[in-house]
């Protein structure tokens, strides 16, 4: 019976003891997010329940395993498996630890300057994020070698290991270097400012918005929700254009082909018009201007402005489609179209006329020699 009895408790005792630490636990960091609306790392601590209850429930059965005289057979396996389970555990809740008391930083920063300096933010943003990575993969990297060093043939190889170390490191170093490139770059992105997560930018001819970044790659999503995924050594290595760079504040430009006729100064005050009825222009500046001409049209060129890329876009397809919609409704000869009438020829030179043939007659019909309006010279 004794036998029966002793693992039931120890075992048992174990997980209701971890149960109620847990949920004691929970109940006091509610109590203290509902006391505490202004900052965020309570709530994010109880995101690190089911890890800590692991870590005191392996704690608990790895102390007490000796008394509960359960599968003696086995005992080293039984105890070597806690420790593995204790050790995951413990990395899992220290990395959820580490990642609450980050975001509560960077939380209580962004909502301080925001308005502010979004930039900044996103800068800060795309730190972190870079920040919590290393720290994973450290505690991670440390988690699997603590787990390895508890089997005895980890340990008997670790002299020889420390031997060769510099030559694994060198044969590592020249295998992996395209690896190393990209995470070194990654961290010149995140403490370079080169580019944030939320930045609009322009890679190899694609729109987008830096949506991930890690140590290795970067994900760029695009305006038709597409994913461009590339090594983040790409932007240290080629140029790219970064419209969030310094202020978001944009100058866009709508071209359109017109007639010679098109009435400009009437375009101008519709222009304006057009942009106070339109909620995306920031009202900072507009213009209108013939820039070019060919021999059957003529360019006009608008400029507009926004606060970022995505109202830029907006006032250009709203200022383009409302141009064009009321110069078809009220000048409607301002559109480009084919000239298929009969060429106005040059008025008549000495009171001749040209004739079908390009011969100049007189009225009689008397062909005239050619004359040269010039000196004396000139008519040798």
């Amino acid at each position: 019976m004794e036998n029966l009895l002793r693992p039931l408790i120890v075992v048992g005792g174990s997980v209701v003891l971890t149960l109620v630490i847990g949920w004691a636990t929970d109940f006091l960091l509610r109590k203290a997010d509902d006391r505490h609306h202004d900052t965020p790392l309570w709530g994010l601590l109880r995101r690190a329940r089911i890890p800590y209850q692991l870590v005191l429930c392996a704690a608990l059965l790895r102390g007490s395993y000796d008394e509960a005289d359960l599968l003696r057979s086995n005992e080293e396996a039984v105890g070597r498996a806690l420790t593995l389970v204790l050790i995951g555990s413990t990395a899992w809740l220290i990395i959820r630890i580490a990642a609450a008391i980050v975001e509560t930083s960077y939380s209580r920063y962004a909502h301080g300057r925001a308005h502010r300096d979004p930039a900044r933010v996103r800068r800060v943003r795309t730190q972190v994020t870079l920040i919590m990575r290393v720290v994973s993969a450290i505690v991670g990297v440390v988690a699997a070698a603590s787990m390895l060093l508890t089997f005895p043939a980890f340990k008997a190889a670790g002299a020889s290991l420390l031997a060769s170390a510099g030559i694994l490191g060198i044969v590592a170093g020249v295998a992996a270097q395209s690896t190393l490139s990209n995470m070194f770059a990654g961290f010149q992105i995140a403490f370079g400012d080169m580019v944030r997560i939320g930045d609009t930018v322009v890679v190899d001819g694609e729109w987008g918005t830096v949506e991930e970044i890690t140590l290795t790659f970067l994900a760029v999503r695009t305006w038709d929700e597409r994913r461009i995924t590339m090594p983040v050594s790409y932007f240290t290595s080629k140029p790219f254009e970064n419209w969030s760079r310094g202020t978001p504040q944009m100058t866009g430009i709508v071209y359109w082909h017109l007639d010679h006729t098109a009435p400009v100064d009437a375009m101008r005050d519709k222009l304006r018009d057009i942009l106070r009825e339109c909620p995306a222009w920031d009202g900072r500046a507009y213009d209108l201007s013939v820039t070019d001409t060919t021999p059957n049209t003529m360019q006009v060129r608008a400029l507009v402005t926004a606060k970022d890329a995505d109202d830029i876009w907006t006032v250009r397809v709203a200022v383009r489609e409302r141009m064009i919609r009321w110069l078809a409704d009220e000048h409607p000869y301002a559109l480009p179209r084919v000239n298929t009438a009969d060429a106005v020829l040059p008025p008549a030179l000495n009171g001749t006329h040209p004739s079908h043939d390009g011969a100049r007659r007189s009225p009689d019909g008397v062909p005239h020699q050619r004359r040269y309006h010039g000196s004396p010279r000139s008519e040798r």
